[in-house]
């Protein structure tokens, strides 16, 4: 079993990127001199898991020299002053922000996604850029399953032709992975099953055990056992579970899995890196649109 160093890639990833700001800086493209890329994070309320997150994104955007700003809230700002904030972003001089989820009860995420400019949104989740996605266009990808499809071609495992089955159909991971691995491009062209959660036991199984790519993002620890797949399958698990103990976990059951599975991802280490390194490539890539820089 190899395991699928989503750390390394990631690493890998923002290295390139800073070479190529770095190159286009050089340059002066156009002739006239260029700013960086810069990223703004809204990030509203004291969620643990949530600073967790913005810290390993800010690291990134160090790697990779890319200016960037956490702008607070706190936790009971009102749904329309958050909009607010929005519209002002989509105006300001950042090249893409995003607004950390969760956010707290009382507002409605979607409302607040969809306010986002599609040239702005480096998550990826704007109505305007799934559905550019999801006919093959270009547009920023969700981020998460950018970073999969990252992953995967980082390690050149084949895709064309292939049977993949993903097992969760949330926006975030499960319907966008499914769509751009089905889509014709350099990774994909795949056969795809979607599963989910509801999906009887049985044929859950059966669909797994005949998957040469298993992509689980369910939310439950242990859900993905040996017996669910056929030898020499890849894993990658994009679950995140934290145990009683403290101890981080993903979707599959490692020790069971990694006896029988010929690729597998490690939690933590494997996708969490490879989503920040998706949200780094769309920063880039708004960057370019934004300067009329084509790669």
């Amino acid at each position: 079993m190899k395991l699928l160093d989503g750390k390394k890639v990631s690493e890998f990833i923002l290295k390139e990127v800073k070479e190529e700001i770095d190159q286009y800086i050089s340059q002066k493209h156009l002739g006239y001199d260029l700013s960086r890329p810069s990223m703004a994070i809204v990030l509203v309320g004291n969620n643990p898991a949530s600073e967790s997150y913005v810290r390993g994104k800010i690291k990134a955007c160090e790697k990779a020299q890319i200016n960037h700003k956490i702008i607070r809230f706190e936790e009971d700002i009102t749904a329309y002053d958050l909009l607010n904030e929005i519209k002002y972003l989509n105006k300001s001089h950042f090249d893409g922000f995003i607004v950390q989820l969760p956010l707290p009860n009382h507002i409605e995420p979607n409302s607040i996604i969809n306010e986002i400019s599609a040239y702005k949104d480096i998550d990826g989740f704007h109505p305007l850029n799934f559905g550019k996605m999801a006919l093959g266009q270009k547009s920023m990808r969700p981020a998460t399953a950018y970073g999969i499809l990252k992953l995967i071609q980082h390690y050149k495992i084949p895709t064309n032709g292939k049977h993949v089955v993903v097992v969760g159909r949330s926006n975030i991971v499960g319907k966008p992975v499914s769509i751009m691995l089905g889509n014709d491009f350099d990774i994909g062209r795949a056969t795809v099953t979607s599963c989910d959660i509801h999906t009887p036991k049985k044929l859950l199984k059966e669909e797994t055990q005949k998957a040469d790519i298993v992509i689980v993002a369910v939310g439950q620890a242990g859900f993905l056992t040996s017996n669910m797949i056929k030898e020499g399958a890849v894993v990658i698990d994009v679950g995140i579970n934290r145990l009683e103990t403290g101890k981080l976990v993903g979707d599959c059951d490692f020790q069971e899995v990694s006896t029988k599975a010929g690729f597998l991802t490690p939690v933590p280490g494997g996708v969490g890196p490879m989503t920040i390194a998706g949200l780094i490539l769309n920063t880039f890539e708004a960057w370019k649109m934004k300067n009329l820089i084509e790669k």
